[in-house]
């Protein structure tokens, strides 16, 4: 029996004949309803026709988690008295609850995705509703491209709804082509803002982790909530981890029920959550899922971590996780507004308002951040292997796409063009990451497809915390579990044993004897398998599925083949091994290494075979430590195996080993006497001051003329001490410009020695290329009138007391001696009187003597 009294109340109601008028119009349009409105429960409902009104409808309502699938479709089940499976239904990755009447289906969008792949026209569905499309899930931006392709060109009839629970609809009402936008006007109460900070400073979430600190914060805001105000706490954390941490903080509540809401909960839990009308007070612990997927009675009081998991991706180590973020001012409205659904609310912020708005205003879009190496199979099986041709709104990143585009050739995904080829077609349809369906397809051959399908099971979802970071211990710990992890891993398994056998005899692959000739154990038997079996078969699988994560102990860590070094953490049974393949790995804060979270022991045997593509051998010179180092190494990508030494390396390799070693340690390596050393300043000088044909003599010029000048002798040394037998000056002569002739004025116009009037000839300071200085004894200048020139710049000339002191600085002599001079007489006359101090410097005769000597 209908229960019109629940439908009447949802305020969405009133938005249908204006989103029936669109649709008939336009065939598309954008909802925007707050969240609790009934845009995910009535809508569907009456677009199906199941309400007494309007033509008979096939609806799919895809939404982006299967916690939320599920939820919906029970709900609008409830709403019309029956039991799920009838006229609704749903479906998500390993559970189908549909009937032969089953005109409203609820699906992730993964499935839909799944769905077009294989039947592109959608037959026999007449409205597809994209609930939830303003959380830009990277699986709904691909389904939203698809179904207007889909339109486009194959059912123009074919009716789209895009949900949305924000009222940022202008971009997806474009991407409709122009679709009307309907608003719904949502029952809304007044939310009081209180802000309650850390009392003392926190550290940033990095990676997954998050601050212990925070945690016990939030906890203590959830019971500073309980004893403010009334009704449920709604208090929202980033991940299933913190969900646990506090839910063991608010351990001893009493007359309070501590519920956790997350993907991974138990349906029994998720039920109890979404039921109202109990008389004890519930504190409920949620992610984001909460937000606006479902809604949970009862909540007056929301107290908001301020943090959110966000997909990243660093192509550079090559590891991509999910990643703690600040959570958007979007995010945090969304999260209040769960507090005013029912009546007055309030929302408790940990974080202080001033920082509330530096926060982003949007989440990122998916598809700027995350990996999209199973997008780019999807666009490839779809024909547009560049993504170019789709309406999306946010193109995808072109390095990400090409490193995408990298990983689908090496699993033989795509071809060279880009295309999918028939094994790609294949990987695409069976819903795992392109990685992991690698595995499942290329080791189901060699030990059953059960075995097989067991652990890449456990690696599509990750298992809790409590399973441990060694996977072979993980997987023995689901196979004999009870808990709501353990029954999804079976689910998945049995679907997974059927996608990996070949058709069509489905049941060959399963039978087939692995590669050690022993027969792969039915899953009656698999409790009794060794452990050292289990080890290798989940070591086998994870190399398959990341062979440039295979990594070997190397100085008290583990190096993988793509170069980056990890940690694996204390007390691990991981942390002993020889060999490793990394599953999952995120890098620490400060920390220049990755931090294994899940990974597999294997054998050399294993990562020589799973890494294949990156072996090579090869004769190695390179500067190490000072000196060339020549050696033959056998190497796994940055992994060697084996290292020889090579005792006649080729004489190119030698020479790029020593250029290596005068890049890193500099042209120091070179013999430099005093005149080399006098000749690069006299020629930085002249290159400084009247340019070409004069050489450019700094280190980055000379390195890039390197067989100009330091040939032949280059090429005739093996080592570093070789090198320093080599005369630097002399081989900075091989650049002067002999070709023009000007290199014979070098010493006229940057001469090494200048004579000064008293007949010494002194030595020129180039430290300086812009200006050469002179230092030389003041009575030596007496009878010059003129500073002396040197390639048109005055020589700076440093004057000195008798004692070798300075005295006076200046380019301009004859100034000197008609300003200058008459102080410094005044003050070093009575110092040095044995010394000549006349009255007028310029008439006077230079000397290098005392007043005794030249009565003499």
């Amino acid at each position: 029996m209908i229960r019109y009294d629940a439908l009447d109340a949802l305020p969405v109601r009133g938005a249908l004949p204006g989103l029936n008028d669109a649709l008939e119009g336009r065939g598309a349009a954008v909802l925007v309803a707050p969240p609790g409105t009934g845009k995910t429960t009535l809508v569907p409902l009456a677009l199906a026709g199941l309400l007494g009104g309007g033509p008979a409808r096939r609806v799919v309502v895809a939404e982006p988690r299967r916690i939320a699938a599920r939820a919906a479709a029970r709900r609008m089940a409830w709403l019309l008295g029956e039991e799920p499976g009838g006229s609704v239904g749903h479906t998500v990755r390993g559970e189908r609850v549909v009937g032969r009447h089953t005109r409203v289906e609820v699906v992730t969008t993964g499935v839909l995705l799944q769905r077009l792949q294989r039947d592109q026209e959608l037959a026999g569905v007449d409205v597809v509703v994209l609930d939830e499309c303003h959380e830009r899930h990277l699986d709904a931006d691909t389904v939203a491209a698809f179904l207007l392709d889909v339109r486009e060109a194959l059912r123009p009839e074919l009716r789209l709804v895009a949900a949305s629970a924000t009222t940022d609809a202008e971009g997806w009402a474009g991407l409709l082509g122009g679709a009307p936008v309907v608003a719904a006007r949502g029952v809304s109460y007044p939310v009081e803002v209180v802000w309650a900070p850390p009392s003392r400073p926190v550290r940033p979430p990095h990676g997954t982790r998050v601050d212990p600190a925070l945690l016990a914060h939030v906890a203590a805001v959830v019971r500073r909530a309980l004893a403010e105000r009334s009704g449920d706490v709604l208090c929202f954390l980033p991940g299933v981890g913190e969900i646990a941490r506090v839910a063991g903080l608010l351990g001893g509540l009493d007359g309070v029920d501590v519920l956790q809401v997350h993907g991974r909960a138990p349906a029994a839990v998720q039920d109890a959550v979404l039921a109202g009308g109990r008389e004890r007070r519930r504190v409920v612990l949620a992610t984001a899922v909460a937000e606006s997927s479902l809604t949970v009675p009862g909540v007056r009081v929301v107290v908001d971590s301020g943090l959110a998991r966000e997909p990243r991706v660093d192509h550079a180590r090559g590891l991509s996780a999910l990643t703690t973020v600040r959570a958007s001012q979007a995010a945090g409205r969304q999260r209040a507004g769960r507090a005013g659904r029912e009546a007055p609310g309030t929302v408790y912020r940990c974080w202080a308002e001033a920082e509330d708005g530096r926060l982003p205003r949007f989440p990122a879009p998916e598809i700027k951040v995350a990996d999209l190496t199973a997008f780019a199979l999807q666009t490839a099986c779809w024909g547009d292997p560049e993504a170019s041709g789709l309406a999306l709104l946010d193109p995808p990143p072109g390095g990400a796409m090409a490193a995408a585009r990298e990983v689908l050739s090496a699993i033989g995904a795509v071809d060279a063009a880009g295309r999918a080829t028939s094994r790609g077609a294949r990987l695409a349809r069976l819903g795992l990451h392109p990685r992991l369906g690698r595995a499942l397809l290329d080791v189901a051959p060699l030990v059953g497809a059960d075995r097989a399908a067991e652990v890449v099971a456990l690696l599509s979802e990750e298992p809790p915390r409590e399973y441990g970071d060694d996977l072979s211990a993980a997987l023995r710990a689901a196979r004999r579990g009870g808990d709501a992890y353990a029954g999804r891993w079976r689910a998945e398994v049995r679907r997974l044993r059927a996608a990996a056998a070949p058709p069509p005899a489905r049941e060959a692959s399963a039978s087939r004897p692995p590669a050690d000739g022993r027969p792969a154990r039915s899953a009656d038997d698999r409790d009794q398998r060794p452990a050292d079996s289990d080890e290798r078969l989940v070591g086998t699988v994870v190399a398959s599925a990341f062979p440039e994560r295979v990594a070997k102990a190397v100085q008290g860590a583990h190096l993988m083949v793509n170069g980056t070094r990890a940690q694996v953490g204390e007390g691990s049974g991981l942390r002993n091994a020889p060999w490793l393949a990394v599953a999952v790995a995120d890098r620490p804060v400060g920390a220049g290494h990755a931090r294994v979270r899940l990974g597999a022991v294997v054998d050399e045997e294993v990562a020589r075979s799973a890494a294949a593509a990156l072996y090579g051998e090869a004769e190695e010179v390179r500067w190490h430590d000072g000196d060339v180092v020549a050696r033959r190494v056998e190497r796994l990508g940055a992994v060697e195996l084996a290292v020889r030494p090579l005792r006649e390396p080729g004489p190119g390799l030698v020479r790029a080993a020593l250029l290596e070693g005068l890049r890193t340690e500099g042209l120091g390596l070179l013999r430099w006497p005093e005149g080399a050393v006098s000749l690069r300043q006299r020629l930085a000088f002249l290159h400084a001051r009247l340019g070409e044909p004069w050489p450019d003599v700094r280190d980055d010029a000379l390195h890039a003329r390197v067989d100009d000048w330091l040939e032949p002798e280059l090429s005739r040394a093996r080592r570093r001490a070789d090198l320093g037998r080599i005369d630097a000056g002399e081989a900075l002569r091989r650049l002067l410009p002999w070709a023009t002739g000007d290199a014979v004025r070098l010493d006229e116009l940057a001469p090494e020695r200048i004579e000064v009037p008293s007949g010494s000839r002194v030595r020129v300071d180039y430290t300086r290329p812009e200006q050469p200085v002179l230092a030389v004894k003041l009575q030596e200048m007496f009878g010059l009138q003129e500073s002396p020139v040197l390639a048109g710049v005055p020589v700076l000339v440093h004057l000195l007391s008798p004692a070798g002191r300075p005295a006076a600085v200046t380019a301009d002599l004859a100034s000197f001696w008609r300003d200058g001079y008459r102080a410094v007489r005044a003050e070093l006359r009575g110092r040095y009187p044995k010394h000549p101090w006349p009255q007028d410097p310029a008439a006077a005769e230079p000397t290098r003597f005392t007043n005794a000597r030249l009565r003499r």
